[in-house]
């Protein structure tokens, strides 16, 4: 399957509506009957106008579509939907994805907002793990948030502190950032700026032959507690370092935390560094970084980490 995700508005009005009927005559019946049943082209393309939306592309043939819908600083996604015999393969969570970083980069918009059946109790856990939570109930619907990713483009190491600093000014005692990046990504550097911004005790320094170190506040701030999860080899050795004794007093920062440390907390910072495409023609020595900061959960819901 080779799949590519493409902006569309409504000339593609047909190909979203294809995706949209095949995707909703799988699901089972409901009562009433999803309104996605009676969209036409013309409907579809009605939809489309205001914010456009996305379209999945398996060699050409239309395999998955979502709406954006912008209302006030959310988008809606709607009829979100993959072809049956496409799914299985991980579609729907790219498709999620790309719909995410696409409400990311409109200006004002901070939400994405999905309404689920109540009856589709998969439906409703697939958005859960994709970091949405319950808002509200209108019935039949579920309501339920995430905010959007927040990505910065950090030019130097003096950027990527001041970056972790500023961060440091949203949290509180309790929360969890889980740090991804390849070697030499810029973790420890942007745990460093965190330390600064939190007023804590102590020179940080990769935590890697001793997997976690706590550094207390200096002031009445929470401690940090910085934890390397390269060397452990899953949730039960994260579980051996006993660090729910520390976690509602710190901020715990986890650096290859990906598929390790979710399960600390429901609500968290998924924050993941990569490397950026470098002037080199301008700047042989340029190295800058893409970071992509991920709010995951209930406590970020009302939190504008873009102000």
């Amino acid at each position: 399957m080779s799949i590519a995700i493409h902006p569309v508005g409504p000339e593609r009005a047909a190909d979203v509506l294809a995706v949209v009927r095949a995707a909703f005559a799988a699901r089972p019946v409901l009562d009433p009957p999803a309104d996605a049943l009676g969209e036409s082209a013309e409907s579809i393309a009605t939809l489309l106008t205001p914010g456009g939306g996305l379209l999945a592309l398996d060699d050409g043939r239309p395999v998955g579509a979502v709406v954006l819908d912008p209302v006030d600083d959310a988008v809606y996604l709607r009829r979100f939907g993959v072809d049956p015999d496409a799914q299985g393969r991980g579609l729907a969570r790219e498709l999620v994805r790309a719909a995410l970083a696409e409400a990311a980069g409109r200006p004002g918009v901070r939400r994405a907002v999905i309404l689920a059946r109540q009856e589709l109790p998969r439906t409703i856990r697939f958005w859960r793990e994709m970091g949405f939570v319950e808002t509200a109930r209108h019935d039949p619907y579920v309501e339920m948030a995430r905010p959007v990713p927040l990505t910065a483009q950090v030019p130097s190491a003096e950027d990527m502190r001041a970056l972790g600093e500023r961060l440091a000014s949203y949290l509180r005692a309790g929360d969890v950032l889980v740090l991804t990046g390849e070697l030499g990504a810029g973790k420890t550097t942007f745990t460093q700026g965190l330390g600064e911004g939190l007023g804590v005790r102590g020179g940080i320094t990769s935590p890697t032959f001793v997997i976690a170190r706590v550094h207390p506040s200096l002031g009445d701030g929470p401690a940090l507690v910085h934890v390397d999860a390269y060397r452990l080899g899953g949730q039960a050795e994260l579980d051996d370092l006993d660090l729910d004794a520390d976690l509602d007093q710190a901020v715990t920062v986890v650096e290859w935390g990906s598929g390790v440390a979710e399960s600390l907390a429901d609500a968290r910072l998924e924050v993941r560094i990569v490397r950026a495409t470098a002037a080199t023609d301008v700047d042989p020595d340029a190295d800058p970084r893409l970071v992509e900061i991920d709010p995951v959960g209930l406590r970020w819901l009302g939190v504008d980490l873009h102000a």
